[in-house]
């Protein structure tokens, strides 16, 4: 715990200064690529002089990127399902050069007018740290991925000053473990690269929003309307999105012209409606802000969702946050002008647009508390919170309901890969080893003879038997495989010529979880259950199965009250 806390530490201030290095890199890049200046500040593209240039920028920066690819193929999409994929199969290792290439690309992608927000890079960034130093340093797989998970938690605190939504996306979508050895490092990390985001991008929230009161129970219904709103648009978003990238996968052309066709698409969008292009902060700004005409709104949700879809389908390098939250927000805006026209309902087009990020995001990514999390700290509203949280889980909902996988797991369902997606208390640890083991021991003493014993494992089925002593106490166990072994004894020598006497048991108050680890870690298939120096059992693989069956049987529906008094009265 000492080493990953201190680990964490290192991991924060590397995440913060990736993150800052990131930004600054995608403002200096757009400033030179479409105002032909040097600034270190996010340019808006609002008033951005519409120009052929445009696209020729845009198609520029996709052959760089998908050079970049071919070095690099990671950094194609926005990364966290291949982080994912690294947790899940590849012992949470992932090559050096992505800390690297994947900032590297997602600037010159953004920079170069691409429609994403810079969280997916940051985020594979500050794993790829992570990673990276447990590569260096000998920790364990297990370890491993914690100090990834850090890693993506301080990229994310340190871009939006966003320290407890980092730490809960971690864990829902990269960490797959929630304990108290993984908690400690991914808060530390994300604390750390917090308060670095004050020190560069300064302590208040990322978004304004305008001054709002929630009535209470009475405005529910509306927000309940507006969450089912919201899953069906995460459906379209994220079905849509798969969609065109089917339709890039069946293109006849190489790979590597992917990110420049997609560039032809967004940015000839981009050449209708400028505020498409970059990262957008500025317009989701507006957007909650309220500054926006309902017709402005339409056009640009409608034109980011293209651009966006062309652009993430072609393998760009990029994030999906942003443009999320700037077309939910846009669409949530619209639904609250229309709602603030029905008698009595007193809400107001920004808190709609707020919700209806939190909904949209949360139900696209399956990422469901973090998105309601992560809006209140970019916003500081609490009085949002009750209406975040009833139109995100109503949204996800939907969303499942709907689609089998969400934007961060369907690319590794094609490619054979189930992702988890809920956490249950692990059975084997909450069941003892006396709830599952069999007490009707068949034993063998210490002078049986070896003939004698082969003869009962042909005609009884065991595959092994606790050996004993005058006194009953176990002494040793004998197995199938002990007599199938050359040795140099008969068939009327005693058992304990063969027996294995170095004996590993445990007790019936051990957990099951502890004697599979006992079990694998000795490679036997047979443990003895020895209670005050008094053989009471033996656990086998099968007993411990039981414990998995237990599981089962309590998520099978049961009668209730009324069916069973009714079976009661029956006459038998």
């Amino acid at each position: 715990m000492f080493l990953l806390s201190g680990l964490a530490v290192a991991i924060g201030l590397a995440g913060g200064g990736a993150a800052y290095v990131l930004i600054h890199l995608i403002a200096l890049l757009t400033n030179l690529a479409f105002f032909h200046r040097v600034s270190w500040v996010l340019p808006s593209f609002t008033h951005l002089h519409r120009s052929p240039s445009i696209v020729l920028v845009a198609v520029t920066g996709g052959l760089v990127v998908g050079a970049m690819a071919k070095w690099a193929p990671i950094i194609r999409g926005h990364g966290i399902p291949e982080a994912m994929e690294a947790v899940l199969t590849k012992q949470s290792r992932i090559a050096p050069r992505t800390a690297v290439a994947k900032p590297l690309s997602a600037a010159i992608a953004i920079g170069t007018g691409g429609p994403f927000g810079a969280e997916g890079p940051i985020i594979v960034t500050g794993g790829a740290i992570g990673s990276l130093l447990g590569q260096v340093i000998p920790v364990s797989p297990s370890e491993r991925k914690i100090l990834l998970a850090a890693g993506a938690a301080a990229g994310m605190a340190a871009t939006f000053g966003a320290p407890l939504a980092a730490v809960v996306l971690a864990i829902e979508l990269l960490l797959f473990e929630f304990s108290t050895r993984a908690l400690v490092p991914l808060v530390i990390a994300s604390s750390i690269a917090a308060g670095m985001h004050v020190i560069f991008f300064g302590s208040g929230p990322l978004f304004e929003v305008p001054a709002h009161h929630f009535a209470g129970l009475s405005q529910l219904p509306l927000y309940a309307a507006l969450g089912l709103a919201c899953g069906l648009l995460a459906v379209i978003i994220n079905k849509g999105l798969f969609v065109i990238e089917e339709g890039f996968r069946r293109m006849p052309v190489s790979q590597f012209w992917w990110p420049a066709i997609g560039a032809v698409g967004f940015a000839s969008i981009g050449l209708l409606v400028p505020r498409v292009l970059g990262v957008g902060y500025d317009q989701i700004s507006d957007v909650l802000a309220g500054r926006l005409a309902i017709e402005t709104l339409a056009v640009l949700a409608i034109a980011k969702l293209c651009a966006w879809w062309v652009a993430l389908a072609s393998g760009t390098s990029g994030g999906t946050l942003a443009p999320i939250l700037l077309i939910s927000g846009s669409f949530g805006a619209i639904l609250g002008h229309a709602a603030a026209h029905i008698p009595g309902a007193n809400v107001s087009p920004s808190t709609f647009a707020l919700v209806a990020m939190a909904a949209t995001f949360g139900a696209s990514t399956r990422a469901t508390f973090a998105s309601i999390v992560f809006m209140f700290e970019l916003t500081r509203d609490y009085n949002a919170i009750l209406p975040l949280m009833l139109a995100t889980v109503i949204a996800s909902l939907i969303a499942a309901t709907l689609m089998r996988d969400s934007i961060m797991t369907e690319k590794l369902t094609r490619r054979g890969l189930r992702v988890p997606s809920d956490y249950h208390a692990d059975i084997l640890h909450t069941t003892l080893v006396g709830d599952v083991m069999t007490t009707d021991i068949e034993t063998v003493h210490l002078a049986t003879r070896i003939g004698e014993v082969a003869t009962r494992f042909q005609t009884n089925g065991h595959g092994a038997y606790p050996v004993v002593d005058d006194q009953g106490a176990c002494v040793g166990i004998i197995s199938r495989g002990d007599l199938l072994r050359d040795g140099d004894w008969s068939d009327d020598d005693p058992v304990s010529e063969v027996a294995a006497r170095d004996l590993v048991s445990v007790t019936s108050t051990d957990s099951v979880g502890n004697a599979l680890d006992r079990i694998m870690q000795e490679q036997i298939e047979h443990l003895p259950v020895i209670d005050d120096n008094r053989l009471t059992g033996i656990c086998t693989r099968t007993d411990i199965l039981r414990a998995r069956r237990t599981q089962w049987e309590h998520e099978q529906t049961e009668p209730g009250w009324r069916r069973r008094r009714h079976r009661t009265k029956s006459p038998s």
